[in-house]
């Protein structure tokens, strides 16, 4: 075992690794490793905790042709952005998915229905909720996750006073 790795269970020890193939800081962790499609490197940038990587891509040569380019501190910060920024998208692609939301009107009053959307493994389901304008929740109920949130189906929900939708 190098020096530069240890037991993580010490709370005295530093996670950062600087290696030409590991480096490690900030939460992150790169991996330089060969590229199983060609004779070529690879990079992994693993977010700490997570299992898989956020970001596996093509890594340079090296002077010698046959071994990677070592890592440093302006690449491993350039990666660190790039993959910070594929999760921010994933994120939000997520949230896109699962969230959705209408403004309706009911007469004077500006009502928002949302529709949220728990992906439990065991028990699958979504939220449907209206809210006031000034963001007191008037009705939440328990809907399939299949349910469709439309702005038809929204201002229906609304008119119906809020009775679970069939």
């Amino acid at each position: 075992m190098t020096s530069a790795l240890h037991d993580d269970t010490d709370p005295g020890t530093d996670d950062r690794i600087q290696e030409a193939r590991l480096w490690r800081d900030n939460g992150w962790t790169a991996k330089v490793i060969k590229n199983e499609d060609d004779d070529g490197w690879a990079v992994a940038m693993i977010k700490d905790g997570e299992a898989e990587p956020a970001l596996v891509g093509p890594w340079t040569m090296g002077r010698d042709k046959k071994n990677p380019k070592p890592l440093d501190v302006a690449a491993f910060n350039t990666l660190v952005k790039t993959a910070s920024e594929v999760l921010r998208r994933h994120e939000q692609q997520l949230h896109a998915m699962y969230h959705k939301s209408y403004t309706v009107s009911e007469g004077e009053h500006r009502i928002v229905v949302t529709l949220d959307i728990v992906p439990d493994e065991d028990n699958p389901h979504a939220l449907l909720s209206a809210e006031d304008a000034l963001g007191e929740r008037l009705a939440q109920v328990r809907v399939p996750p299949t349910f469709k949130l439309t702005r038809a189906s929204a201002a229906a929900w609304v008119a119906d006073e809020f009775r679970k939708p069939a």
